[in-house]
C-alpha cells in the first residue's frame, strides 16, 4: 500500500479514509511506554489549554482585483513538553505522524537515554487532507499524492514551520537545537531544515531559526526537485547546508511512504550540499519504529547535539 493507492475510489468511506491515519497512530505502539499518569518529567506546557492558537501573515497573497496581506489563523492542537533529567544542552522538537498527537510521541522521548535533551511535542491541527479524500485529521500540512515536483500546501507548511520556530524562539542561547519527526512530521522537519538553510521560508519571510541537527524517521523531503536552485544561489545556503547534520531512517518494508522515497530524499540532500547527510534502512521493518532504530537515533543524538 502507498499514498497513491489511498487516493483511489476505493477508499471513500469514512472507515477506510482512516485507515492511514491509523497506521500513523499505530507506528510506536511496540515500542514499551509508560502509562502517562506516571511521569515525573512529562508534562503538559503552560497553560495547560486544549489548544494553542498561531496567527500567520502571508504578504502577496492577492484576493479579488487588487493584491493584499491575507492574515490566516491555525489552530494547533496540545504542545508536551519533556524536561531534561540533567543538565539542559540541547532541544529538540519532535513532530508525529498523520492523525497522530504530541502526546504520543512524548511518551517514547521519554524514556530515551538522552538526559541532556528537552523535547517539545507539539500537536498538529486538524484539517482536511486530500490523501484521505478530503477526511479531517491532524496534519501538518496537506498532502495527496508523494511527488517530487514540489509540495501543493506551501502555506500549510510554511504555517507548521512558523509553529516550530515560535516554540524555539525562547530557548537559551547557549542550548543547542534540533527537529525531528515521523512520517510527515519527518517531512515537516526537512521543510523546516530547508528554511533554516535558505534563510527564509518558502513565502520568502525571514527563518528566524538557527539549527544543529535534523532527524526524519520513514518520511520524505517536500519539494526536492527544486532544492538545488534554491539553496545553489546563495553562499550563505550552501554553508548552512554543509555544516548540518542530518539523519534519516527508513524501513525498507515501508507501505505507507516507500522506501525509495526516504533513499531519494538522502540523494536529494547530499547532491545539493548537505555533507553531514547519515541514511540508515531497516531490512523488515515498515511503516513504524522500532528499539534498533530508537538506539541509533539516541547514538547519533547523543554524538550531534549533546557531546
Amino acid at each position: 500500500m502507498n499514498l497513491k493507492t489511498l487516493q483511489q475510489p476505493s477508499y471513500a468511506s469514512g472507515e477506510q479514509q482512516k485507515r492511514f491515519a491509523d497506521l500513523e497512530r499505530e507506528t510506536i505502539q511496540i515500542w514499551p511506554i509508560k502509562s502517562p499518569h506516571t511521569f515525573c518529567n512529562h508534562f503538559v506546557s503552560s497553560p495547560p489549554t486544549n489548544s494553542e492558537t498561531a496567527s500567520h501573515c502571508y504578504p502577496n497573497a492577492s484576493s479579488g482585483s487588487g493584491s493584499r496581506t491575507v492574515r490566516r489563523t491555525v489552530e494547533f492542537g496540545r504542545t508536551y513538553v519533556v524536561r531534561p533529567k540533567g543538565k539542559h544542552q540541547a532541544t529538540v522538537v519532535w513532530l508525529h505522524g498523520l492523525g497522530d498527537n504530541g502526546s504520543s510521541w512524548s511518551q517514547l522521548l521519554d524514556n530515551l537515554p538522552l538526559p541532556n535533551i528537552k523535547w517539545i511535542c507539539p500537536t498538529a491541527p486538524t484539517r482536511p487532507v486530500t490523501v484521505l479524500g478530503g477526511f479531517p485529521c491532524t496534519a501538518w500540512f496537506d498532502e495527496g499524492e508523494l511527488s517530487e515536483d514540489g509540495p501543493k500546501d506551501i502555506e500549510g507548511l510554511d504555517t507548521s514551520a512558523s509553529h516550530i520556530a515560535n516554540l524555539l524562539s525562547t530557548e537559551p542561547s547557549d542550548v543547542k537545537l534540533g527537529i525531528g519527526g515521523f512520517s510527515m512530521g519527518a517531512a515537516c522537519a526537512l521543510y523546516s531544515a530547508t528554511c533554516f538553510v535558505q534563510g527564509r521560508y518558502g513565502n520568502g519571510s525571514p527563518y528566524p531559526v538557527n539549527f544543529n541537527a535534523i532527524v526524519g524517521l520513514s518520511g520524505w523531503l517536500p519539494g526536492g526537485q527544486n532544492l538545488r536552485n534554491r539553496i545553489e544561489v546563495s553562499h550563505d545556503a550552501l554553508r548552512r547546508a554543509a555544516s548540518l547534520p542530518i539523519l534519516l531512517c527508513h524501513g525498507v518494508c515501508d507501505e505507507v511512504v516507500p522506501y525509495q522515497f526516504g533513499e531519494r530524499s538522502s540523494q536529494i540532500l547530499s547532491s545539493v550540499g548537505f555533507r553531514f547527510v547519515t541514511f540508515k534502512s531497516y531490512q523488515g521493518l515498515g511503516h513504524y519504529t522500532v528499539p534498533k532504530e530508537m538506539e541509533e537515533v539516541c547514538q547519533w543524538l547523543n554524538a550531534s547535539l549533546v557531546t
